[in-house]
């Protein structure tokens, strides 16, 4: 079975013999693209949340047969280690990242907020992250990143 979709702006086509097997598996194993990482497997952590037509999705319980034809973009799709998206920077310049494996789920999340909602407060960008566990306690710095993005935003 060929899955055709477009990720981070390209044309793609998935192969697979299980229609449900989940997107997660297909971004990372056949399109080599591994910002967005196997966390819980049930939806509920964040760590694989890709944008599914400009909305965070959890990745790993959405089977390939669901997306196709459908504009997926994930961590890779949003910046560039040259040009990193406002949102990368931030967390960077926040050193936002400890052990690193909810930043995906961070970003993505923050992405769709804001690219909704401009100048979101701190009680809503909360709202938007509470979904996305992070075991290291960066969430001060987290909530940093996102609110300096916000703030710089016109």
């Amino acid at each position: 079975m060929q899955i055709k979709l477009t990720v981070n702006g390209k044309p793609e086509v998935l192969q697979t013999d299980d229609p449900e097997m989940p997107l997660l598996y297909a971004l990372r194993d056949q399109l080599g693209l591994h910002g967005m990482h196997f966390g819980c497997g049930l939806g509920q952590c964040g760590a694989c949340t890709v944008h599914y037509d400009g909305e965070p999705l959890r990745s790993c319980v959405m089977p390939i047969s669901a997306v196709a034809g459908a504009k997926i973009v994930t961590l890779e799709g949003l910046g560039t280690p040259e040009r990193p998206h406002p949102l990368q920077q931030a967390f960077i310049d926040e050193q936002a990242a400890q052990c690193g494996y909810c930043i995906n789920g961070m970003i993505m999340q923050a992405a769709g907020l804001l690219a909704t909602q401009k100048h979101p407060t701190e009680d809503q960008v909360r709202q938007a992250l509470a979904a996305n566990l992070c075991k290291c306690g960066t969430h001060v710095r987290i909530l940093r990143a996102v609110m300096r993005v916000a703030s710089q935003t016109a």
